[in-house]
């Protein structure tokens, strides 16, 4: 009589918690692929320009990607500055624009961070070739990708590591188009004009 009575409890109690499990566990297992998708980052899009004028260089970012015309309102304004600054005004171009994101075909990174790695190295190279008395970061992506700034930074002196002393600016459209921003240009430039220009200047 007990051996018959032995196997009918399991009977009963095995597949109710089983199924209830298989109902609950299964929706937490479907979310949890999800963050990392929406992780994924696209490639910043930019195109910047190096020049070198006296003691200084000069990041520039190229609105419309292409590289300066002598009679680009920009390069004008550009000119303008550079008279201002006690510097050369006819700066002299350093290699092509670097353009973001590269055209290399495969899996290669494109993200932020890459952009930053590329840009700095770009330019600490050619700070190592001729060094320069100060950098001007003209245009956020300058800003952004070689000197780790944003625009809370305009018209301040930054320390960047490998790249030395820096000076963030507005862009030259920007200026262009809101001209105030200006006045706290040439306010900044008298400051650091100390920076390139020799004391018997």
């Amino acid at each position: 009589m007990p051996i018959t009575r032995q196997p009918e409890r399991p009977k009963v109690e095995v597949p109710r918690p089983s199924l209830a499990s298989t109902r609950t566990v299964a929706p937490v297992e479907e979310a949890a692929p999800a963050p990392p998708k929406a992780a994924v980052v696209p490639p910043p899009r930019f195109a910047l320009q190096l020049l070198r004028a006296g003691r200084c260089m000069l990041l520039v970012e190229l609105t419309t990607g292409q590289p300066f015309q002598s009679r680009d309102p920009s390069y004008l304004l550009l000119k303008d500055m550079l008279r201002a600054a006690g510097l050369p005004d006819s700066p002299q171009i350093i290699g092509e624009p670097v353009r973001w994101p590269l055209l290399v075909r495969g899996q290669m990174d494109q993200g932020p961070e890459a952009a930053r790695d590329f840009v700095q190295g770009f330019v600490g190279a050619r700070l190592e070739d001729e060094p320069c008395a100060c950098l001007w970061l003209i245009g956020l992506p300058s800003m952004k990708f070689a000197g780790e700034a944003d625009a809370e930074s305009y018209n301040r002196e930054l320390q960047i590591e490998g790249l030395g002393t820096a000076w963030a600016l507005p862009g030259l459209e920007l200026m262009m188009d809101e001209p105030e921003r200006k006045a706290d240009v040439w306010k900044a430039m008298r400051r650091l004009m100390t920076r390139w220009k020799s004391i018997d200047e």
